[in-house]
């Protein structure tokens, strides 16, 4: 996820006010901490953050000239956008390697077995004898 938030970074740093003063070196190092800030929560809860580019851009549009906000809001959203469609493919990758790396027996207590199944099988070595049932 931080490869989102050093984008955002890189593409807008050369934009933020006072380039060679001690006010623009903080500039740029608040900027770079509140994209890091915005891609982690984005990976812990994105569920409930509901609009991070918005968000972002509200936390770092005072380091940006008038004039150039604009396409620091357009770099902010564009990216924003990346990192959830990448979030979203984690997560159903996640999901569909998770299913594929579990026994698909259950216990004796009707819990899914959370055994990792053999080569070439769906189901561990606990529960192998299911494998000639099913299939």
């Amino acid at each position: 996820m931080y490869r989102f938030s050093r984008a955002i970074y890189l593409e807008t740093r050369d934009l933020i006010a006072g380039e060679n003063t001690p006010e623009g070196a903080e500039g740029r190092r608040r900027v770079l901490l509140a994209c890091e800030a915005t891609m982690e929560r984005l990976a812990k809860d994105s569920r409930y953050f509901a609009d991070p580019a918005k968000s972002l851009f509200a936390d770092i549009r005072y380091y940006y000239p008038i004039g150039e906000q604009q396409r620091v809001h357009h770099v902010v959203s564009t990216y924003v956008t990346a990192a959830l469609s990448f979030l979203e493919q984690e997560q159903e990758r996640a999901v569909t390697e998770g299913a594929m790396l579990r026994c698909r027996a259950q216990t004796r207590k009707g819990k899914a077995c959370q055994r990792t199944p053999l080569p070439e099988s769906h189901f561990c070595p606990s529960h192998q004898h299911l494998a000639s049932i099913v299939a």
